[in-house]
């Protein structure tokens, strides 16, 4: 039984508020707010608050990352090196605040266009690409 919606009008900067921590085509404005307002009050059980596993989660399940560990993409000709951290639950949370499931649009959310986050991150650790990573972790995931 689905909940009754009750519509709300929110200004022009509390819309940028919810467009800045949305995942676009993932996320509804009511996704947000209740990830922002909610999250201490019912957690989904294996998750951070109510959102779900991120892409990262497989790679840290077979022991290749772990929480904390950082990535990082330079840009020689702009001279600009981009840095964000894994989280517990697969995510991608860069320096802002921000956090993504998928690494793609941290890194679009970083280097201000689009950009495969699975091959230009380095996990600084191993010093390999995320997709690296990524391939590995099927891999294990097939033989297991």
């Amino acid at each position: 039984m689905s909940k009754p919606m009750r519509m709300i009008a929110v200004d022009d900067e509390a819309f940028a508020y919810l467009q800045r921590h949305s995942e676009p085509l993932v996320d509804t404005p009511n996704d947000v707010l209740r990830r922002q307002l909610l999250q201490d009050s019912k957690p989904t059980a294996g998750t951070a608050g109510s959102r779900r596993t991120g892409a990262l989660m497989p790679i840290i399940e077979v022991g290749l990352a772990t929480a904390d560990d950082k990535l990082r993409h330079h840009q020689p000709r702009r001279r600009r090196t981009h840095e964000a951290t894994v989280t517990a639950d697969g995510w991608v949370e860069i320096p802002d605040g921000r956090a993504f499931p998928q690494p793609s649009p941290a890194l679009k959310a970083q280097a201000g266009s689009e950009i495969n986050g699975w091959g230009q991150y380095t996990h600084v650790d191993s010093g390999r690409r995320l997709q690296e990573l990524r391939e590995d972790a099927t891999k294990h995931q097939g033989q297991a």
